[in-house]
């Protein structure tokens, strides 16, 4: 695992030697460290099917978002490190329980880890779709390292604004790195596709987040994406803002998102038409769980 001696896995490039200790932004260390893992019925609906999607929770996280919900692995690390053997054992059990993917939560600090479980594995004959469900936040070379061991993306869209990115999640040029990794996972991905029983299996999903008071930041990328790409990107747009972590006490965060917030971003994506996508019911005081998706595979919005 070469990469970990000098960690330049995400955006950050810290060049951190992990094998030797050092710790670089995320604290990530040599040992791949998970929170929880199991079947997941609360994603896409090509993604949960029936069985649920197999999905792996690892600590850590290359952003320190200030309203995040999954704060106690993201932020504070808790979790537990998992040898190589034990690592691989998780996907081995995924696999058993009958999943219908590999779902990989904040996977970047990961991947030497997950490449060389997921290689033993396929050398047994066992395999699954392997989902990227990443925040956006990545370099160009990792996306080029994980490209022939990944074949789905679930991206985030979060941002458009430079000041939003950095008061929400620390980094200024969020949209800008987050774009880019976007059309490259298009490139190498492209649209949705699904197999006889409406599983998806290959493709890519973009996900944006309603944000309080920048509504108009998810129609600015809407726009981007319908644009940049076209309709054939799927698109899930979520309501599920919970004031989490240190949101609770910031101005402009501390709140859900309104109804005419969620209407204005919902007028604009039935105005776009994509071929594909899930618009999450608006709930003002749904729980922290993604729920209520009213679009099926190929439905269009």
């Amino acid at each position: 695992m070469n990469a970990l001696h000098s960690c330049e896995l995400c955006p950050r490039r810290c060049g951190v030697d992990r094998q030797a200790g050092e710790r670089g932004f995320c604290r990530a260390g040599a040992d791949a460290e998970v929170f929880r893992y199991g079947p997941h019925h609360g994603e896409e609906p090509p993604l949960s099917g029936t069985h649920g999607s197999g999905t792996i929770f690892f600590s850590r996280c290359t952003l320190r978002c200030l309203y995040c919900q999954n704060y106690p692995w993201s932020q504070q690390g808790d979790g537990t490190a998992y040898g190589p053997d034990a690592f691989a054992e998780i996907f081995r059990v995924l696999h058993t329980a009958g999943c219908h993917n590999w779902n990989l939560v904040s996977p970047t600090p990961w991947i030497p880890h997950v490449q060389q479980a997921l290689s033993g594995l396929r050398e047994e004959g066992i395999s699954l779709p392997v989902a990227y469900n990443t925040s956006g936040f990545e370099s160009l070379e990792t996306l080029a390292r994980v490209e022939d061991m990944v074949d789905i993306y679930l991206t985030d869209l979060r941002y458009a604004c430079e000041g939003s990115a950095l008061e929400g999640s620390g980094r200024a040029d969020y949209a800008s790195i987050a774009r880019e990794a976007i059309l490259e996972m298009w490139r190498q991905k492209g649209p949705l596709q699904f197999d006889d029983d409406g599983i998806a299996t290959h493709g890519t999903i973009c996900r944006l987040l309603i944000l309080p008071g920048r509504a108009e930041e998810a129609v600015d990328n809407l726009q981007w994406l319908a644009a940049t790409i076209g309709p054939g990107i799927a698109v899930s747009v979520m309501s599920q803002y919970t004031p989490a972590f240190r949101a609770p006490g910031m101005e402009g965060w501390h709140r859900r998102i309104s109804r005419s917030e969620y209407d204005r971003v919902a007028d604009v994506v039935g105005d776009l038409d994509f071929d594909i996508g899930w618009m999450q019911e608006f709930e003002g005081d749904a729980p922290d769980e993604l729920i209520g998706f009213t679009m099926e595979p190929g439905s269009g919005i």
